[in-house]
């Protein structure tokens, strides 16, 4: 399996607002990556992880489109053309979540980069904006973390992970609060 995490987190020396406009393209593709993990479980008869991630992809996009507002907000060039590779069969469960946890890993580190390179260029502006995002990771990593540790635990009693999905997952979709607005939205 090759994930879609393994494109270069950070173009060294890139200034923030390349960095930004690159972070846009990771975003529709991570939200493209849930889509196809949400894909493959549906096809295999797991509504609860499906829907978990069909509503992790919406959230990738929505990531996406507040990277975009922020960019034309500025007035700054935006590129939101392609997505990198999808990664659309696994041999077990544990696959999809592992690549699921590899991304945000590399998402995180790719948004610690744009907050470091935002500071360095003293672009305070950018810098809260993206502060909003670092937050976002905390919760987004340890979610995936937390579904990972249940996949592994579980082993083949996949009951157990789509009852856990339902009970506790279900329940604590994270929400955006105090969210960039999306390029689109009213």
């Amino acid at each position: 399996m090759t994930s879609p995490s393994a494109q270069p987190a950070v173009t060294p020396g890139a200034s923030f607002h390349d960095l930004l406009r690159a972070q846009v393209r990771h975003q529709f593709t991570a939200s493209q990556q849930y889509v196809a993990i949400a894909v493959w479980f549906d096809r295999n008869d797991l509504p609860q992880l499906a829907t978990r991630f069909y509503t992790q992809s919406t959230e990738e996009r929505r990531h996406a489109m507040m990277m975009i507002r922020f960019l034309i907000d500025n007035r700054l060039d935006v590129d939101a053309s392609g997505i990198g590779d999808v990664v659309t069969e696994f041999e077990s469960v544990l696959e999809p979540v592992e690549l699921a946890v590899a991304q945000e890993t590399a998402e995180t580190d790719r948004i610690t980069a744009l907050a470091r390179a935002a500071r360095a260029e003293g672009d305070y502006i950018g810098e809260q904006f993206i502060h909003w995002f670092l937050t976002e990771q905390v919760k987004e990593m340890a979610a995936m973390q937390t579904l990972l540790n249940i996949v592994r635990r579980a082993g083949s009693n996949l009951f157990d992970i789509e009852q856990y999905v339902a009970r506790e997952v279900g329940r604590s979709v994270i929400r955006a609060t105090n969210a960039p607005k999306e390029a689109g939205s009213a």
